[in-house]
């Protein structure tokens, strides 16, 4: 008798012990290149409680510009950072032992637009010639994709322009403010709220002339992956039903859910970053980095002369977690 109560009793602290097993939750650290309404899935992943239903908890800092992110990343400061996929590029071809991998795209395009001191119903490209342009960091993708639009419209960014490239990323908006600088490459919901308060002009979108690149993705180490396969997938596939809602609904109710993330930004202007956004279809609707995005962006990185020699795609980047998790 006494063995089948003790047989009873260890089933049942076997099912309590798989059930709280089955409960637990795994953190990841996540490192953001800077705070912008371009990232709305992201904030709508961590406010619609996705990455929880996946048994995530997630902590989100922000590393304001692209290397101190990858030092953040490569340092275990985080285990995924959200950032430029030419990154990933500069990493490998230091020869790192644990390179980076991109696992899930976020951004399917630029997410910078045209900045002008004064209004200018009739811009045309060639307006830009012999002015001050505040540029950003030399290597980075919104300076290399401004340069490659620029020489599409035959303007030499280095000859034609005054470039200014000495400013931090955080500083610029503040920096083209206070400065002679008369054109400026903003992201959202800067450029929505310059307008608002009359300190600048959208004059046009550098997303809509650069074309499908994979702007902004989540990357992780290969050693992360290799060991966190399950957390990885789970962080894919929370991200991919974020990428679904924000698709499925409106700027207005976007904005409304992620408005916590932009406390000093009034409601209507982030509605309105996130309708530019979605009109010109910057949010990818999937998590999957295809071939042909990453060979735009090589060609982007090659006109602005920052190719590295050895950029392989199959070593880069990872679709076998999107694929899988769209596949479900």
């Amino acid at each position: 008798m006494k063995s089948i109560k003790y047989a009873v009793f260890l089933s049942i602290a076997l099912l309590l012990l798989a059930a709280c097993q089955s409960n637990e939750t795994s953190s990841v650290k996540v490192a953001e290149v800077t705070r912008s309404v371009f990232y709305a899935p992201q904030y709508v992943a961590l406010e619609k409680g996705f990455f929880e239903e996946e048994g995530l908890d997630v902590e989100l800092q922000t590393t304001w510009g692209g290397d101190k992110t990858m030092t953040t990343l490569l340092s275990d400061g985080a285990d995924v950072a959200l950032v430029g996929s030419e990154t990933s590029m500069y990493v490998y071809a230091q020869n790192p032992k644990d390179h980076a991998v991109n696992f899930a795209q976020l951004t399917q395009t630029d997410g910078t637009f045209l900045v002008s001191k004064e209004p200018q119903p009739d811009f045309s490209w060639t307006d830009l010639k012999d002015t001050i342009f505040l540029g950003q960091r030399k290597g980075g993708m919104p300076q290399m994709v401004g340069e490659y639009v620029l020489k599409q419209h035959q303007i030499d960014p280095h000859q034609d322009l005054d470039l200014r490239q000495n400013i931090e990323f955080a500083n610029i908006p503040g920096a083209f403010v206070s400065s002679d600088a008369q054109y400026v490459q903003l992201f959202e919901p800067t450029a929505s709220v310059f307008e608002k308060e009359g300190k600048g002009h959208v004059i046009a979108s550098f997303g809509e002339e650069s074309g499908k690149v994979p702007y902004t993705v989540f990357m992780a180490k290969a050693s992360f992956l290799d060991k966190n396969s399950d957390t990885a997938k789970a962080f894919t596939r929370a991200i991919y039903k974020a990428q679904q809602w924000v698709n499925d609904n409106s700027p207005d109710d976007i904005a409304k859910l992620i408005q916590p993330y932009f406390e000093d930004t009034d409601l209507d202007m982030i509605a309105s970053s996130v309708e530019r956004y979605k009109n010109q279809g910057s949010f990818a609707t999937d998590p999957i980095l295809d071939e042909e995005e990453w060979n735009n962006l090589m060609d982007i990185m090659n006109e602005a002369g920052e190719l590295p020699e050895d950029t392989p795609y199959e070593t880069l980047v990872n679709t076998d977690i999107a694929k899988d998790i769209m596949n479900e």
